[in-house]
């Protein structure tokens, strides 16, 4: 159960894992999970499918068609675990590396492109999937979760049956303002909402211990609810963990911290390069720990699945990747004066001038054309 490393060293004994680096099953006192065989496939294709989707986006991006990509590559166990604990009531707010998320609400992954291919805004309504926005400004989602999170207190739609929020955040913005204000409210107004830090041991380039001088997920006392540490890498043990971290929320109990503690393999984005700042030996430590193969391991040694049922999802997540990427490529430029619309529910006077003169500049060019 503390087997696993914290970049490349022994992980503290508070982790909570279900399933090890190897495949095997372990028990934890105070989270289990029961999982059916078709459950444990479903996981093992939604890790498998999410990664497909990554991995293609990235080639994207290096070939020109995308402007920037923030790769989720070792952290989709985190985010499908998290993502499958929720029910429909409930409300998520990501960051910008949310796609398992994404995937788990329903959100069409060409929708995410369209966001860094810079043709539209996000491209989903966040009411239908209960997902809320790609947020880019490091920590201010916590807030607006907090603040949905208090909304559904005051609209009585609490208890068993009711609904929570999740917000997701990296371990660099523990560091911001915005995070720790959304602490103080979450716990003195009791909200129903679940902070989930991703720590991944990386905020760009400066490492964890620039962070903090103590476990993330014991942040959380400071504040006045709980904090628990999770192993990243085990979607069974993320899943366990946040499934009972909202119905705690969702039954009165307030606020909860989950540190999912796993490992960025990639660049923080593909404007990054990081080799500059971390050693080749953390990242083959944490390639033993792979979120995918841990549960393809599982399924081998308990006899759940054959090699069937492998090649069918890897066969799956090859036609996802072509149809992503021809979708992808197919998506039309938006015209130029789309950029104002939206912004403003209402009429909005200096928007409408704004429009007039960008549509004037734009008309500049079409004389150029025209000869005129």
């Amino acid at each position: 159960m503390t087997a696993d490393a914290s970049r490349g060293a022994q992980a503290p004994p508070e982790l909570v894992q279900l399933l090890t680096p190897e495949g095997e099953r372990v028990e934890h006192p105070d989270y289990d999970i029961d999982l059916t065989p078709e459950e444990v496939r479903g996981l093992y294709r939604d890790l498998v499918l999410v990664r497909r989707v990554d991995l293609e986006a990235v080639a994207l991006q290096r070939q020109g068609e995308l402007g920037i990509w923030a790769s989720l590559l070792g952290q989709e166990a985190a985010q499908i675990g998290s993502g499958r604990a929720l029910t429909d009531a409930d409300m998520a707010f990501p960051t910008y590396r949310e796609h398992g998320v994404a995937w788990c609400r329903g959100v069409d992954p060409v929708n995410l492109l369209g966001l860094f291919r810079g043709v539209n805004h996000g491209g989903w309504d966040p009411v239908e999937h209960n997902f809320h926005l790609y947020t880019i400004v490091i920590g201010s989602q916590t807030l607006h979760a907090v603040g949905y999170a208090m909304g559904i207190q005051r609209d009585g739609a609490v208890g068993e049956n009711g609904a929570a929020t999740i917000v997701y955040f990296g371990d660099g913005a523990t560091s911001q303002g915005d995070v720790n204000e959304s602490f103080i409210w979450a716990s003195v107004f009791n909200a129903p909402v679940v902070f989930f830090c991703q720590n991944n041991q990386w905020a760009i380039s400066e490492p964890l211990e620039k962070q903090s001088r103590i476990p993330l997920y014991r942040r959380a006392s400071g504040f006045g609810f709980p904090g628990v540490r999770v192993d990243g890498n085990d979607v069974f043990a993320c899943l366990a963990v946040t499934r009972k971290a909202l119905a705690d929320a969702r039954s009165g109990q307030g606020p909860v911290l989950i540190e999912a503690f796993t490992y960025r393999m990639g660049a923080h984005t593909t404007s990054d390069d990081p080799t500059r700042y971390r050693v080749q030996d953390e990242l083959e430590a944490w390639k033993l720990k792979d979120p995918i193969e841990r549960v393809r391991a599982y399924l081998f040694k308990n006899q759940l699945a054959d090699q069937a049922f492998f090649d069918e999802v890897d066969a799956e997540a090859d036609e996802l990747g072509r149809d992503v990427r021809k979708r992808c490529l197919e998506m039309p430029d938006p015209e130029p004066l789309a950029i104002f619309d939206h912004v403003y529910t209402e009429p909005h006077r200096l928007m409408d001038e704004e429009r007039a003169a960008f549509a004037a500049y734009l008309s500049g060019f079409e004389d150029e054309e025209s000869g005129r």
